[in-house]
């Protein structure tokens, strides 16, 4: 199986074949574990791996899904829990003529990542699944199972690059060259211990260059759609999901403005969150947004757009991918959500286990349970899980 030959993308970016010549004169040598979720990323991880010289190892993930929502999905159950998955990574990995194997991690999955989810949704919270999963599941337990195993290294399909300070011998994390597909804001949870043990082998591609490798080498994911939906909820409505595994916990109540007044009826704390506009069912002269969640007191606080914008945030539950905890304030740009662009800011040392984070200007809708991820250009500094906002 032979990449094929291309020219350079440009100047600043790696073709795949000047990829592959990094990779097999990298010191990065030995066995290599691909998490193979049955899409085209990792099964491209995968090959180009085999073809840098590691002894590539694939392995599927079955993991909880709800089973409800999983009866009435049909055609749209194609996420990477699903049965399908694991055929076409069982697919790709006999293609690539490496060792598939299947593990069942529903249990911990369901304890770790799903519950956590309900929790938060119930305490007025908007949590990220695929960073807690990335945190307890693919870059923790899986590289206990790769080490368990005398496997040297773990690999995913992640849009990223880690790259190795030769002064400080420390790993930093960077953005992949691709920005449309760049996924560091959902690795910030890594350490130097796990960046020494990972590979990511797409973070020098762009994804149209993916597909063609997938293509050029008969893969049958080639073209294979992305998926979309939280992977344990099939049919992608997280507020049937909630009121199927928790309906005692969801209750009617007022939503109201920040000054008290009462304005409508919510359905329940846990379908909202902030900066929300659809669904208020409120009429009113002016738009209304949500502005914040009281569980306790079970109400939905909404106001005009501009009282959704705020001068910064406290975070919580911090990492820094250095291992150097800030003693000095810091200029960085801060991402208070996925798709968001990241923006000026300066990041004050931690106090008793939370960082404050001032923006240059006010941003909107930020929401509690959602990760602020520090950058320094393309480097991610590290982050943290947002806990309130500031005024």
């Amino acid at each position: 199986m032979k990449l094929t030959t291309e020219q350079e993308i440009n100047n600043d970016k790696l073709s795949s074949e000047e990829l592959l010549h990094q990779l097999r004169s990298s010191n990065h040598k030995g066995s290599v574990l691909v998490a193979m979720s049955g899409g085209v990323d990792s099964s491209v991880a995968a090959l180009l791996l085999k073809e840098a010289g590691y002894e590539v190892v694939g392995v599927t993930m079955r993991l909880w899904v709800d089973p409800l929502a999983e009866e009435t999905a049909g055609d749209e159950m194609k996420g990477c829990c699903s049965l399908d998955a694991v055929s076409d990574a069982a697919k790709v990995a006999a293609k690539l003529d490496i060792p598939h194997y299947v593990l069942n991690m529903k249990d911990q999955f369901y304890r770790d990542i799903v519950c956590n989810f309900k929790d938060e949704y119930l305490l007025g919270r908007t949590p990220n699944p695929c960073i807690e999963c990335n945190r307890a599941i693919k870059f923790s337990a899986l590289l206990d199972k790769a080490a368990g195993l005398g496997i040297d290294y773990l690999s995913t399909g992640h849009y990223a690059r880690i790259k190795q300070d030769e002064k400080s011998d420390r790993y930093r994390l960077l953005r992949g060259i691709d920005y449309s597909k760049d996924q560091s804001y959902m690795l910030y949870i890594l350490t130097q211990n796990e960046l020494n043990r990972i590979l990511f082998p797409l973070g020098e591609l762009e994804k149209r260059r993916v597909r063609e490798i997938a293509e050029a080498n008969d893969l049958i994911v080639a073209d294979k759609a992305e998926s979309q939906e939280i992977c344990f909820i099939p049919d992608n409505d997280y507020r049937a999901f909630l009121s199927r595994q928790c309906p005692e916990a969801i209750k009617p109540g007022d939503i109201v403005s920040t000054s008290g007044e009462k304005l409508g009826r919510h359905r329940g704390v846990a379908y909202y969150t902030v900066g929300q506009r659809k669904g208020l069912g409120i009429t009113s002269p002016h738009p209304l947004y949500v502005v914040n969640l009281n569980p306790a007191k079970n109400l939905v606080v909404a106001g005009p757009v501009e009282e959704t914008y705020s001068t910064g945030l406290i975070a919580g539950s911090l990492n820094y991918i250095s291992g150097a905890i800030p003693e000095e304030p810091l200029e960085l740009e801060v991402k208070i959500r996925y798709r968001a662009p990241a923006v000026p800011a300066r990041l004050y040392p931690p106090e008793k286990g939370f960082a404050r984070i001032i923006f240059e200007e006010k941003q909107k809708a930020v929401t509690p349970g959602q990760s602020a991820v520090f950058y320094r250009g393309d480097e991610v500094l590290g982050g943290g899980i947002i806990e309130t906002d500031l005024t």
